[in-house]
């Protein structure tokens, strides 16, 4: 079965996320849709979907004009999607799940979970899923569920198959599997929308490629182009894809973690009595699939966790017990993961934006007075040095794009005197033109004798910027290896493997 779309169109207000958008995805084929965060990709499939109506534009199935007006539409159109977060039931089994909306019923209405159970099993065997249909879900790995995902698509007799973003929660050895999976139904005659905004797997995986930016399509490409190539396509300019550094010429210790436990309010351990230190002039970067405690222990290092208890020392200063204000105040510079949420206050100015840590603080204020004249002048200095695309500095946090706003923060954070930057997920949803810069970026605070903390899920970001590279795996360290660590190897340890004979174990 194919799908064509014709001249989409879909706005928000004044933003146009779709701007007559055109392209075909045959039967058999695996279409990926390529852009940065933000291009309009995932809009455009929730279009297809039926979770948003086009403004304008027309959908063929077959060379069948359809109308969509919601996902039970979608479905009976043989068109399913997966979504980047997973829709599923934690508390049920994998048939009961996939039951839900398509229920087989026996007898006095009774729910057949026999049938359900026999249908899974002869749908995994046809297409290599390989799931238990009785297995709980939230007892299931990420990969597994995301199996549950597509089985449940396919069981509702999906043609069409709509994947969004779906390896940023894998570890590689998961998206080894994905991509097979994926490879088997298009061999069996499935069309395949892969989006995504990772050019080696699409290299991997697509057959033909359709390039997305700013709501346009601004190109087509097969996999044999190269990700320069590709990159260029979607940014508009030549980037860099390789982080450019010198050996690393580690010091004194500056952040030295001893048994830390951050706990939640209920008691649960989300990170387990893990120790390490970084040096000045080393990068440590933490990997591991998302929800495995990197997000907590990098709150714990500013103050962030309520319930914590260890030990954590910034060049001696015992930080545990700490407030935030003091954290940052005693040398940490702090990217948090999401940078509108915590990053940044929308509704201020961008000079208003490069203070808020440092309002009370000369040369911007003294005693109860401030000096608006010198926080235009410094603001206006920060933007220039960190290449932030502004009409001025008096325009506000919310008039920036996702790449804009994230050099902000690094403006605010990074143009004081630290000893320690503390980064999570610094590139998340970043264009590959923003991703060059703030590599670039880290590089330097680096080279200039800061230690650095880095949590992400982008296993390529890690093994570019680590000097070092600490796996964590349910809120332990199950690992500290060297950034030539083979993705094989990593993408084990993520997963809770750990061969003792490869790669140094954690200490």
């Amino acid at each position: 079965m194919s799908l064509e779309l014709r001249g989409i169109t879909k706005s928000f207000g004044t933003l146009v996320a779709n701007d007559s958008i055109s392209l075909k995805v045959e039967a058999g084929e695996i279409h990926a849709l390529l852009g940065e965060n933000g291009a309009g990709k995932s809009t455009l499939m929730n279009v297809v979907y039926g979770l948003l109506e086009p403004d304008s534009g027309e959908i063929f199935v077959d060379g069948n004009a359809l109308s969509i007006n919601g996902p039970a539409d979608a479905l009976a159109a043989g068109i399913g999607m997966v979504h980047q977060h997973f829709m599923l039931v934690n508390v049920f089994t994998v048939a009961e799940n996939i039951m839900l909306g398509n229920e087989h019923v026996k007898g006095l209405g009774f729910l057949d979970l026999d049938a359900a159970r026999a249908e899974i099993r002869q749908v995994s065997s046809e297409y290599g899923l390989d799931v238990d249909p009785d297995a709980i879900i939230e007892e299931l790995p990420v990969g597994i569920q995301q199996r549950v995902e597509i089985l449940r698509a396919l069981i509702h007799h999906a043609k069409v198959l709509i994947l969004d973003e779906p390896t940023a929660v894998l570890t590689p050895q998961e998206t080894d599997e994905l991509l097979g999976i994926m490879r088997n139904l298009a061999e069996a005659g499935t069309a395949i929308v892969f989006i995504t905004h990772k050019l080696r797997e699409v290299q991997e995986a697509a057959d033909r490629i359709t390039v997305i930016r700013l709501g346009k399509v601004v190109g087509e490409a097969l996999p044999s182009a190269t990700q320069e190539e590709l990159a260029t396509m979607m940014v508009g300019r030549p980037v860099s894809l390789t982080v450019e550094k010198e050996l690393a010429k580690p010091g004194n210790v500056v952040l030295a973690v001893e048994n830390l436990t951050v706990r939640d309010a209920s008691g649960r351990a989300l990170v387990s009595d893990i120790s390490f230190e970084i040096r000045s002039g080393e990068i440590l970067a933490f990997a591991g699939v998302q929800g495995n405690g990197q997000s907590e222990l990098a709150e714990a290092l500013v103050g962030l966790q309520e319930f914590v208890h260890g030990s954590i020392k910034l060049e001696g200063e015992e930080l545990v017990g700490a407030s935030v204000h003091d954290s940052l105040h005693s040398g940490i510079a702090y990217v948090p993961e999401s940078r509108e949420v915590d990053g940044l206050i929308d509704s201020f100015s961008l000079a208003e934006n490069l203070i808020l840590d440092l309002h009370d603080m000369p040369p911007y204020a003294s005693g109860i007075r401030m000096f608006p004249s010198k926080v235009k002048e410094e603001a206006a200095l920060r933007i220039a040095e960190f290449d932030v695309r502004t009409t001025g500095v008096e325009a506000l946090a919310s008039s920036l794009s996702g790449g804009n706003k994230q050099k902000l923060v690094l403006a605010r954070e990074l143009s004081r005197p630290v000893k320690l930057v503390v980064a999570s997920q610094p590139t998340r949803g970043l264009d590959v033109g923003s991703i060059e810069f703030v590599h670039k970026r880290i590089i330097t605070e680096r080279d200039s004798g800061r230690a650095v903390f880095i949590s992400s899920t982008e296993l390529d970001e890690v093994l570019g910027l680590a000097d070092r590279i600490a796996v964590m795996y349910r809120g332990k360290i199950i690992a500290i290896v060297p950034p030539d660590t083979s993705r094989s190897h990593l993408g084990l340890l993520m997963a809770g493997i750990n061969d003792p004979t490869q790669g140094a174990q954690a200490s």
